[in-house]
């Protein structure tokens, strides 16, 4: 069972910068697909940044140049690195984790943290 607790969220003014952690539990980074979504109220999780078992790594258009995903394997933490904060970048943060099919991700059924909260303002 795996199980993923975020962290780093808070309140940030325009402008400035964050850095989300999650911690996986069991030996999983690297070798899972790994994910950072984002969340508000009444709209659908949107996938913000995507890490592959080989290391690429993908981005929402929205936070292309602004956001870096990362991962430590011999931590078992997944990074995304936030700067130039917006207001519409508010949103609860979700770690996502689940195994490639293939050298695909598919994101149904994928393991999930409880998030933590980001306000820019």
């Amino acid at each position: 069972h795996v199980q993923l607790v975020e962290s780093g969220g808070g309140s940030v003014q325009v402008g400035g910068s964050l850095r989300l952690s999650c911690v996986a539990s069991g030996d999983i980074i690297g070798r899972y697909c790994m994910g950072w979504f984002r969340q508000i109220p009444d709209r659908e999780r949107e996938g913000v940044a995507g890490i592959e078992s080989d290391g690429s790594t993908s981005y929402a258009d929205s936070v292309k140049g602004r956001f870096t995903i990362s991962q430590d394997s011999a931590k078992n933490i997944l990074y995304l690195q936030m700067h130039s904060l917006k207001p519409e970048d508010t949103a609860m943060y979700y770690c996502g984790a689940v195994q490639p099919d293939g050298s695909v991700c598919r994101w149904t059924g994928a393991y999930w943290g409880q998030g933590t909260q980001v306000t820019v303002s």
